[in-house]
């Protein structure tokens, strides 16, 4: 029997998809111990080790604003999932009225631009207190990152339906017991993708956090930006190391968490026979 060969096409663009992906990489590794490297040069023409040392010399400021952005990234993704899968299960289950106009509000943060949300939504903040406040950048990652956990929780929410929730509850469970125990474990394999990508949606604000915390709540891109806006590509491109690095992560770890799930016979409505 011939072997079946692999469509050239497909190749070439498979090759172009991971010379997108390492050639940027390995650029911006590059420019972290570049001093000087001017066009049409291909080789930088002076390394130096200032930007490191500029960075580490500050590592424990670093450090904390670093913590503070994966607390409140982590937050407002625990949020999202929560409230996302409250809300998709509403729209996707169950009738009552206004439910039109609840979906319509869970899509508004995509059509509204981020400036125009990020002017707005000051005012009613200082009104409330909630400015230069954490809670106050929580509030408002959420809201961004919200629409992101309803739309992925509803699709497998459709897939599965309330028909094995109906079963347990048949045989003897309370409706808690039927969510917890039987809802939960199938919806994960969409839950942890939708919680991620909140998590990257709210570490990667820079207007919306510097408008609604003042420049008091310091997140990783409130320092990152205004390198990559001065031109400092050495440390900007540390930043953006740091910056690649822990979002890699964090997809790595709910990656990993989904995958477990689907092991343990979680993800039978989303694998095809």
């Amino acid at each position: 029997m011939k072997k079946k060969r692999k469509p050239v096409f497909a190749t070439i663009i498979l090759c172009m998809l991971i010379a997108g992906i390492l050639v940027p990489a390995a650029t911006l590794f590059i420019w972290i111990f570049t001093e000087r490297w001017t066009w049409p040069e291909l080789i930088p023409q002076v390394f130096s080790k200032r930007a490191v040392l500029e960075v580490t010399g500050r590592k424990r400021e670093l450090l904390q604003i670093l913590g503070s952005s994966i607390l409140i990234s982590g937050v407002t993704a625990a949020l999202s999932g929560v409230i996302g899968l409250m809300t998709a299960r509403a729209l996707t289950l169950y009738c009552f009225p206004g439910k039109r106009l609840v979906y319509f509000f869970t899509i508004l943060p995509f059509m509204v631009p981020a400036t125009v949300f990020a002017m707005g939504i000051q005012v009613t903040f200082i009104k409330m207190g909630l400015n230069n406040r954490i809670s106050g950048v929580i509030i408002a990652h959420l809201i961004s990152s919200l629409p992101y956990a309803v739309r992925l929780i509803m699709e497998g929410t459709q897939a599965v339906g309330n028909r094995l929730e109906e079963q347990a509850r048949v045989l003897g469970a309370s409706p808690f017991q039927a969510l917890y125990k039987v809802s939960l474990p199938v919806l994960m394999p969409v839950i942890l993708p939708a919680i991620s990508m909140s998590y990257v949606v709210s570490f990667s604000q820079y207007f919306l956090t510097l408008m609604i915390g003042g420049g008091k709540v310091k997140t990783f891109t409130i320092i990152m930006v205004p390198y990559l806006q001065s031109g400092n590509r050495n440390i900007a491109s540390i930043y953006s190391g740091i910056f690649l690095g822990v979002t890699l992560a964090v997809f790595a770890l709910l990656e990993g968490a989904a995958g477990r799930w689907l092991k343990r016979g979680g993800g039978e409505f989303y694998t095809s026979e």
